[in-house]
Formats: structure tokens, sequence, C-alpha cells
């Protein structure tokens, strides 16, 4: 399956701050030991990260029943991507990309051995990551968007299981059956975790029909508690 490594993550303070639903200034302002924290975690997790992304473009056959039927090339075992989420939002799609970005094992050992001896530099860490990671989902969706707009598509707004409408059960078993995730060291635990941590799995609609309007925060589980729901657009 292709992968894509050549990714060039860059964040600043204030990323890694507003990724952990902070305000960088109120930071600076009350707690500005954290301020020293999160720049040694950029400068240490900078080493850390090996960004990958794994993907596979597939062709639609058709939606019926809230499944989107997708054509696996070569293979008589029907695929599908199943709920509300994905009839709302790509049913009229002529393609799907279907997605796993990942750090990379070693941010992760990193900040679980900092756990024994320095919490607070394990916290940073952890946080760098998730800006992190966050970044690489953005920066592939727009890659992927770039791609479908030479082709002449729209492409809709990133999906990804835990969404309203597209439970993590259904949606990450969904995924990694479209995927062969061993390829980039990416594994799924019985409780549809994935390891490393810092993974994200997506996918996007294409077509001439397609229309990212509304946020991912709209579809978040955390609408309405989350400080920072603008910070995705």
């Amino acid at each position: 399956m292709p992968i894509l490594d050549s990714w060039d993550i860059k964040l600043s303070t204030n990323h890694v701050l507003r990724a952990q639903g902070a305000d960088p200034d109120m930071i600076r302002l009350r707690r500005p030991s954290l301020i020293s924290s999160t720049d040694e975690a950029i400068i240490r997790g900078t080493l850390l990260l090996k960004p990958i992304v794994l993907f596979e473009k597939y062709k639609v056959k058709g939606f019926r029943h809230d499944r989107l039927e997708l054509i696996i090339p070569g293979n008589n075992r029907r695929s599908f991507l199943s709920g509300a989420l994905i009839a709302q939002h790509i049913a009229r799609a002529q393609e799907v990309v279907v997605m796993l970005c990942t750090l990379g094992r070693a941010l992760d050992e990193t900040v679980a051995s900092l756990f024994n001896y320095d919490p607070l530099a394990a916290l940073a860490l952890d946080g760098f990551g998730s800006a992190a990671v966050e970044m690489l989902a953005i920066k592939t969706s727009n890659y992927f968007e770039n791609i479908a707009n030479y082709d002449g598509y729209k492409t809709s707004m990133p999906l990804n299981p835990g969404m309203i409408g597209w439970p993590v059960d259904v949606g990450q078993a969904e995924i990694f059956s479209l995927l062969d995730c061993e390829e980039i060291d990416v594994s799924l635990t019985d409780s549809y975790m994935m390891v490393p941590n810092k993974s994200v799995s997506l996918v996007i609609g294409m077509g001439e029909e397609m229309s990212s309007a509304r946020t991912p925060c709209e579809f978040c589980n955390l609408k309405g508690t989350c400080r920072y729901q603008n910070h995705y657009e």
C-alpha cells in the first residue's frame, strides 16, 4: 500500500498549548514554568518524530442502507463504511481515501519512561505528540484535497472514528480492514485503541458533489464543553 513519509512537522509553543485546550496567553501569565516545559518538549519531541501516512484510495460501488460499498480490486469480498456520519457526508462520493497517520513508537516509549521520574516533562511531551499528530492529520487532509481538486473533485471534511454518528468500534474495525496497518507498525487493541497512541485514522470522500462546509467540531463528543472548538478550522 502507498506510504507517505516526507512530512515537515514544525510546532510552536502556542500550537502545543492549544492542542491541549489551553490559552497560551493565560499560561504565560499564570504558569510561566509550563512555557519552559513546553519549549523543552518541542526540542526533545521533534527528534523523536517519525511521521508516516499509510493510505489507499477506493472507488465507490454504491450506497444503500447506511452503507457505502467500496470496490476492492481483485477481491470478491464486500467492504463497507457504515453509519449515520458516513451517510451524511460521503454517501455521494465517487472515491474515498482511507488513511492512517502515525508518529511512530519512539515518542510513546519516551513519554512512558519519563513518567517514572519526571511527570511534568512527560505530560509536556505527550502534549507535543498530540499537537504533532493533529498537524500531520491536517497536512494529510490538505494533501488529498489538493489531489482531488486537480482531478476536478471536491472533498468531504475528514471523518474519523469517534465522531458523532461513527462509533469508534465500528469505524476503527472498518478502517483497519481496509488498510494493512502492519506495514507501518500500527495495531489495534481489543478496546479499539491504536498503538502507537499518537496515531489518527481518517476517511475523506471525493467526488463532484462533495461538500466540506461543516467542521469536525460539530460532530465531536466534546461539543459544548471543549474550550477550543475553533482550533480545527
